[in-house]
């Protein structure tokens, strides 16, 4: 049986031997190597057993004899219990550190990792008196071997009194324990240093009313006969801690209704609990004894064989959609089956009733496969958020969840699953890089969620925060002492919201609209402000148009090989715009919370965070490519788009609906992108009614490409005049010149007058013009309005600069060409 985990993560257990002799083993989980440490000549009960980091001391617990044995050989005067201390290196001396008729507990404190060999070691007994005690013992090496100086009298500290559970965490050298105090129970933590000192640096008050006399011990080694016996009389409780300062305690009490089960976490961390209750499929009674909790690091699992699987995300507990709840096959663990189970390191299982542990995780395959199943939006979710926050993407995994999400955009109903990749993914991967950005960067689009999990209630109560007393101490207590402050300062208002960003966009939008220069250059867009003596300097505008190339530039460091997608490679004024806006937003956002952070640091996280937007997007689109077997060459307009292509078109709608929502730029290309494959697949009223509510951008690229490459049959000039009718000014300027048709003379040069006698304004014409300008035309009310046109030209007035041959010449053959078509005297 295994009866003790080591910080080292070695293993003690202890087996029979063929005489039935008691022997003591050490498991090296590294070299998978097993050592001899102690035998034992007879027949014993191993309770705890504890071996320190030279393996030069052994200190076991036993019961000598039971009570049956103590009668049938007359021995009322020997203690019950022994608790030895034992040189092993080599076997040597055997010293006696209790003979009592109460049950004692040993755990060696171990060092620091990679610490030099010490001749010092601490050892903790823990009595069921209810009371802890430290033992220094002082080694020394004489003739080979190492022996205990001073064994008669060694020194002793007392480190906790009237505790009713205690817990041992192993790895960071923690004793949790609960102290009963009324109505009221408080948590208490003391923390163990290599100094050898010990400090009390948590106290929290739970609500967890405590009756039981009988003391709970946790991780002090597993004595499967008296743990059984126990656990069927005292609370089932944990602690578990994260790496990224969260602190859980799960416990849970027999509940009075057969058919229900109740649980709960106390996430200190955030500074409330949930109380969860589960309505059971099957009540066989001797089936169902308590719910085991286990420590997964980002989640805490609840588990009850045969029943359900509940895995609660510790960093996120606020929305119940992020935790898995399991039923069935579903949840079914197949080497535990039974209740007994311990959770002595994390992703680490003992199975107390078969004396076995086993290392446990989720599995990426399974989790790809129940998300692919599931039916209900808090499943699908929670299972999304799992897989983007429990594993290292490969490319194959990414590409299995894009699969599903391209499949899936209809049937979720309750969330939009490109939103929750990106930001989740984004999360994910930006976290790391600097403390506490995990508190600053939005982990979901969600702000509530009013699903349920059937079968399955839950009760949130606000509980006081763990106070905290620590000094220069760094690792998860100044994690947890963040997590806590944030607490205090109202966390959800610390993460980034587009609030700011899409006030900021939308002006800038409109001012870029009401100027017609939305498709236009930057320059051109900072003349007309200048122009109009816009608040908005030029300045920022220039830093907003830098930033987004920093962030263009950025991207291009990360993927030079050849885009299977035809994105980025066009100029987009608009998204560049919106890149721009949001470093500069979530940038004053990080400054304000990261002062600690240096600026450069900052201006690295901001730029890899809008850059990794905007691959991610790149991403899903080159996977929706690769499945549907796109080409490149999607912008030959002289045929109709395969199945394929309406399928890609329509997920692009779908990513873009998701930008909209979160206010994201998409990559340079896409507008491009996403019209031409309209203009393939959607049927001319289809495709004018999405860009008259703006699902389609019209864009220089595309709508020039069309222009040109289409020929003039009555179908196609039906499509782009009623593509050039909703054109912007500034655009139309630049394309309509690439359609040679008559219909377009004609349009240009009802602009051009318009735009002269706008210009014009409440100015007269002194004189007429006596030169005629075209040909020989007797049609007085032409020959005047040709004349004045030409008096407002001769004033420098010429709206089409770039565009030479528009001038009062083209408009006067224009219209001639137009009334001779109206009159039948030419066909158009």
């Amino acid at each position: 049986y295994v009866v003790n985990v080591e910080r080292n993560g070695k293993i003690i257990y202890t087996w029979k031997g063929n005489q039935r002799n008691t022997h003591i083993g050490l498991y090296d989980l590294q070299t998978k190597q097993n050592e001899h440490l102690y035998m034992f000549e007879r027949d014993l009960r191993i309770i705890s057993c504890s071996v320190n980091n030279e393996r030069t001391l052994l200190a076991v617990s036993f019961h000598q004899y039971t009570e049956e044995e103590r009668v049938s050989r007359l021995l009322q005067s020997v203690s019950k219990y022994l608790t030895l201390l034992i040189e092993i290196h080599p076997i040597n001396n055997v010293k006696v550190l209790k003979a009592v008729d109460s049950c004692v507990r040993v755990q060696f404190l171990y060092p620091v990792e990679g610490r030099n060999t010490s001749t010092e070691s601490r050892l903790l007994l823990i009595s069921e008196d209810k009371y802890i005690e430290q033992f220094d013992i002082h080694v020394a090496e004489e003739e080979h071997k190492v022996v205990i100086q001073n064994s008669g009298q060694l020194p002793r500290a007392r480190v906790a009194d009237d505790l009713i559970w205690a817990q041992w965490d192993m790895m960071e050298q923690r004793l949790f324990y609960i102290v009963p105090k009324e109505s009221r129970s408080t948590l208490k933590c003391i923390q163990f240093y290599p100094d050898e000192n010990f400090n009390s640096i948590l106290e929290s008050h739970l609500d967890i009313s405590l009756n039981d006399t009988q003391l709970k011990l946790v991780n002090f080694g597993y004595d499967y006969f008296q743990d059984q016996d126990v656990a069927s009389k005292s609370l089932n409780l944990q602690v578990f801690t994260s790496k990224a300062g969260g602190l859980c305690v799960c416990y849970s009490l027999a509940s009075d209704t057969p058919d229900e089960i109740t649980y709960s976490i106390y996430f200190l961390h955030k500074g409330y609990n949930k109380t969860f209750t589960v309505s059971l499929e099957r009540t066989e009674s001797h089936q169902l004894k308590e719910v085991a909790f286990m420590n997964l690091d980002y989640y805490v699992a609840a588990y009850l064989p045969g029943q359900f699987l509940h895995l609660l995300n510790i960093q996120h507990p606020d929305l119940l959609c992020y935790s898995l709840f399991l039923t069935g096959e579903d949840a079914r663990i197949d080497m535990l089956q039974n209740c007994s189970i311990r959770s002595p390191l994390m992703s680490t299982v003992l199975d107390c009733h078969q004396g076995s542990m086993y290392a446990i995780s989720i599995s990426d395959s399974s989790l790809l496969q129940f998300l692919q199943n599931s039916k209900r939006d808090s499943e699908r979710l929670a299972a999304l958020h799992c897989a983007l926050l429990h594993f290292r993407h490969t490319e194959d995994w990414e590409m299995q969840i894009i699969w599903w999400i391209s499949d899936n955009l209809s049937t979720c109903h309750s969330f939009d699953p490109i939103q929750e990749f990106i930001i989740a993914s984004l999360y994910c991967r930006m976290c790391p890089e600097t403390h506490n950005l995990d508190k600053l960067l939005p982990y979901t689009s969600l702000l509530d969620w009013i699903g349920i999990i059937p079968g399955v209630t839950c009760a949130t109560d606000i509980i006081s925060l763990p106070v905290l007393e620590f000094q220069n101490s760094k690792g998860f207590w100044e994690k947890l002492n963040s997590n806590l402050e944030s607490v205090k300062y109202a966390e959800p208002h610390l993460h980034y919201h587009n609030n700011v960003l899409r006030r900021e966009w939308r002006n800038l939008s409109e001012e870029s609209i009401l100027s017609g220069l939305l498709f236009c250059s930057f320059g051109d867009f900072c003349l007309f402000k200048k122009q109009r003596g816009e608040r908005s300097s030029t300045a920022y505008l220039r830093n907003i148009f830098e930033n987004a190339k920093k962030v263009l530039s950025h991207l291009d460091t990360w993927d030079s090989e050849e885009r299977l997608v035809p994105l980025f490679q066009e100029e987009d004024y608009q998204q560049q715009l919106l890149m721009g806006l949001m470093v500069a937003q979530l940038k004053d956002h990080l400054m304000r919370h990261l002062q600690y952070v240096g600026k450069k640091k900052i201006d690295q996280v901001v730029l890899d965070y809008v850059a990794n937007l905007l691959n991610l997007v790149h991403r899903i689109m080159k996977e929706v490519w690769r499945r549907y077997q796109l080409h490149s060459c999607i912008f030959c307009f002289d045929e109709r788009g395969s199945t394929g292509e309406f399928v890609v078109f329509h997920i692009m709608s779908r990513i873009l609906e998701a930008a909209n929502g979160m206010c994201m730029p998409l990559p340079p290309g896409f507008h491009t992108l996403h019209l031409g494959l309209g203009v393939r697949c959607l049927p001319l009223h289809t495709l004018l009614h999405y860009i008259d509510n703006g699902v389609l951008h019209l864009t220089e690229t595309c709508v020039r490409k069309l222009l040109k490459d289409l020929d003039d049959t009555e179908e196609n000039e039906k499509l782009k005049f009623s593509i050039v009718m909703r054109l912007p000014e500034a655009l139309g300027q630049k394309v309509r010149q690439f359609w040679n048709h008559p219909i377009n003379a004609n349009f240009i040069a009802r602009k051009y007058v318009k735009l002269l006698l706008e210009k014009l304004g409440s100015r007269q014409c002194n004189r007429p013009v006596p030169e005629r300008l075209s040909v020989a035309v007797e049609f007085l009310p032409l020959n005047y309005l040709t004349n004045m046109l030409a008096e407002i030209e001769n004033q420098g007035v010429h709206p089409y600069e770039n565009q030479d041959h528009v001038n009062v010449r083209f408009v006067e053959e224009t219209a001639l060409k137009h009334t001779m078509v109206l009159l039948g005297l030419r066909h158009s």
